[in-house]
């Protein structure tokens, strides 16, 4: 009968018979020494993060040796048992190899970002794009990739495994597999107490274990997206229709909802922050137009999450922030006649803009605005008349609404995105590597975004302005961030961290509206309540009934309590009396008076 785990004899002198026994014969190894090495590096040097964070966490010198030598024994068992299931001909190597290499990649995001490896951010990793591939690249990453990389890599496809007939190796397989679970089942027992005291209070260390933590995650997104693949997308407002604002308008409605990218509410001057990051929205409040909302919440901690979950008629608590399973407030307002129009400069719409008119920015580059396949914020607004001029005109003549997705703060390259003629604050950080830089230096790239993003909706509330002047149309914007931004508070780099466990620089975000007195008058709106009300809590909840609300859109799905406007509702009666006296200023505005002939030639 052949052993469990059989040693493999060779000769110590050529021509002689056996003298001694060995692990590995010639070139080729025993595949208990190949499987039990591999596993003692993936979970030791393969977990640096990990075993730093339970380091700093336990208070003695022998409780943190003892939790470390038994987590540290549980990893062993369970990585072991897991190369187990994988050993066999052809699949084992590139199997492993993938293992590693997840392993060395989390190992330095874990590192240089304090980030965790959980369902959300697998999605987010497939949806990166090349640019923002090209910004995570840096030495510290080669580095780390052949530090932890290498030694296993070499180890795996220095020699070919020793051969063994398929029922031999299921044998052994099956055996090996049964000895590292009970071993880890042991070691779980021996140190349940311990063990379960870390993980409650510290639930994030489940999400920093390699390689385990990218299978679990892989697998959790898997099952989730194939679960809604083969499930059409639920129909949402099917009863949706105009309201009556519409039937005897002078001029249709133009909102512009435009979604910030990474801005985080403690770096905006308008909420209080110490440097003058938002200097033109601060002067957009001061002449009375503009709203802020500085308790706004978000839905996620990344734009995967977050963007589907803005626009869904459900709330966060109800599911908005799960994969979509159902349309969103841009199939509705289409479905009720409006012109919609998405414009990108981001990696996508996550689904949201799937069935509306889409421009993506970047594939027209705009000289001086784009450059490497980026562009500036502000490109958005380039040929923007034409493109409103371009879209279905029976559907532009009812009224239009704009979705602008911003480039914004977008990390690590925070430098990237502000021109080199906009920075205000110096020096900025030019590393993609944040570790490298202090923090001055981080925060002012990062405030410098800021800045650059004030100076974006500064452009577009003057283009929306100067569109309600001369009488296009009742205009309005909507502004609010996808998530917030760690920069380095306790440990913490980027955002996308477990909604459940994220600071709250990730979920607490800027949010601001702006309505013309056209859009004002024809939706009853008073700014002056939204001013009154702005300091109540807000969260990404309301955008969907808002907006729905604001462009008098009627439909079963709307709830007036996640109208931010609805409590600043004008009555009827005063609604027309408003508009009344709204239409006179605006004829008086593009039809001025002659001047006397006396002044005509008088210089301004």
């Amino acid at each position: 009968m052949s052993p469990l785990f059989p040693m493999q004899l060779s000769s110590s002198v050529p021509g002689r018979g056996v003298t001694g026994l060995s692990l590995v014969r010639g070139d080729a190894r025993g595949p208990l020494t190949l499987l039990v090495v591999l596993s003692l590096w993936l979970a030791v040097p393969g977990n640096l993060p990990l075993w730093q964070r339970v380091a700093a966490l336990t208070a003695t010198v022998d409780h943190r040796l003892g939790l470390m030598l038994t987590l540290g024994l549980v990893l062993v068992a369970g990585t072991l048992a897991l190369l187990a299931l994988c050993h066999w001909p052809r699949v084992f190597r590139p199997l492993a190899t993938v293992l590693v290499l997840a392993t060395a990649f989390n190992s330095h995001f874990m590192w240089q970002y304090g980030v965790v490896i959980d369902s959300t951010m697998m999605a987010n990793v497939a949806q990166t794009n090349a640019n923002e591939v090209r910004d995570l690249l840096s030495w510290p990453l080669l580095m780390a990739l052949l530090a932890i990389a290498g030694p296993a890599l070499w180890w795996i496809w220095r020699a070919p495994p020793a051969p063994q007939a398929a029922l031999l190796r299921l044998r052994h397989n099956l055996g090996l597999l049964a000895l590292s679970l009970a071993v880890a089942a042991v070691a779980l027992l021996a140190g349940y107490q311990g063990l379960a005291s870390l993980m409650r209070g510290h639930k994030d260390l489940r999400y920093m274990i390699n390689p385990m933590n990218t299978l679990a995650a892989s697998g959790t997104l898997l099952a989730e997206r194939g679960q809604h693949a083969a499930q059409p997308l639920l129909p949402v407002g099917e009863d949706a229709r105009l309201g009556a604002s519409y039937a005897a308008q002078s001029r249709p409605p133009l909102l512009l909802v435009v979604v910030g990218e990474t801005a985080r509410a403690q770096n905006w001057s308008l909420n209080g922050y110490g440097r003058p990051t938002t200097p033109s929205l601060t002067g957009w409040r001061a002449r009375g137009g503009l709203v802020n909302f500085p308790r706004a919440s978000s839905c996620g901690t990344s734009t995967q999450v977050s963007v589907p979950c803005m626009f869904s008629p459900l709330t966060r608590k109800e599911g908005g922030d799960e994969t979509a399973r159902s349309e969103n407030l841009l199939d509705v307002l289409q479905r009720a006649g409006l012109a919609v129009l998405w414009i990108d400069n981001q990696a996508g719409c996550k689904g949201v803009c799937d069935r509306v008119p889409t421009v993506r920015i970047a594939d027209a580059p705009i000289p001086g605005l784009c450059e490497g396949g980026e562009c500036l914020d502000e490109a958005m607004m380039h040929g923007l008349d034409a493109r409103i001029a371009a879209l279905d005109p029976q559907r532009r003549a009812r009224g239009v609404v704009l979705v602008m997705h911003q480039m914004g703060s977008h990390g690590p390259a925070y430098h990237k995105r502000s021109p080199a003629n906009r920075k205000p604050f110096q020096p900025e950080c030019r590393s993609v590597t944040l570790a490298d830089c202090s923090q001055e230096e981080l925060v002012n790239a990062y405030d410098n975004s800021i800045a650059y993003t004030d100076r974006f909706l500064n452009h577009a509330l003057s283009w929306l302005r100067a569109q309600s002047t001369k009488g296009s149309f009742d205009t309005g914007l909507f502004y609010v961030s996808d998530h917030g931004e760690s920069l380095g508070e306790n440990g913490l780099y980027l955002h996308g961290v477990p909604y459940a466990l994220a600071p709250q620089q990730q979920t607490h975000v800027p949010m601001v509206a702006w309505l013309s007195e056209g859009m004002q008058q024809r939706s009853g709106v008073r700014t002056d309540c939204l001013r009154e009300r702005a300091e109540q809590s807000v969260s990404h909840d309301h955008l969907f009934h808002s907006v729905l609300g604001l462009m008098d859109v009627s439909t079963a799905v709307r709830r007036p309590g996640l109208n931010l406007f609805e409590p600043c509702l004008l009555p009827a009666a005063g609604r027309r009396r408003t508009r009344q006296r709204t239409a006179g200023r605006l004829i008086r505005a593009s039809n001025p008076p002659a001047l006397p002939a006396s002044s005509a030639s008088a210089p301004p």
